[in-house]
């Protein structure tokens, strides 16, 4: 299993990013993938989450109305669009798919115990 985030950059307060995650090496589509991000000195922490057709999807309750996820399974990615960045956004950001088999194909638990396959991570960093 490999996953790949990119697309982090530095913005301004107010920017906006998009996020991609491409996945390889498992069946994309048979799994919801989640975006994690960390901040330094803090623990991971579930930011949003797409389950695998991409019908269902969660978001943190500081992301809402900010943060939109979306997947193309043709593509094998899963982008994270970040609108109206505040300075607490700033993290290395992370995808990563679910633990347990049985709840592989949705969002039903977005802690980071319950995602794994983290790879390189993206960092946002959102600074006047």
């Amino acid at each position: 299993v490999q996953l790949q985030a990119s697309g982090g950059g530095l913005v301004q307060p107010g920017g906006s990013l998009r996020l991609s995650c491409a996945g390889s090496g498992f069946t994309f589509d048979d799994y919801a993938i989640g975006w994690f991000r960390q901040a330094p000195g803090k623990e991971r922490e579930g930011v949003s989450c797409i389950s695998y057709g991409g019908g269902s999807t969660y978001y943190a309750e500081s992301v809402k109305g900010r943060f939109t996820i979306s997947r193309d399974n043709a593509k094998n990615t899963v982008y994270l669009q970040i609108d109206s960045l505040k300075p607490e956004d700033t993290a290395v950001y992370y995808c990563g798919i679910p633990v347990s088999e049985r709840l592989r194909k949705g969002c039903w638990r977005v802690g980071r115990r319950d995602f794994g396959s983290w790879g390189q991570g993206t960092l946002v960093t959102v600074s006047s």
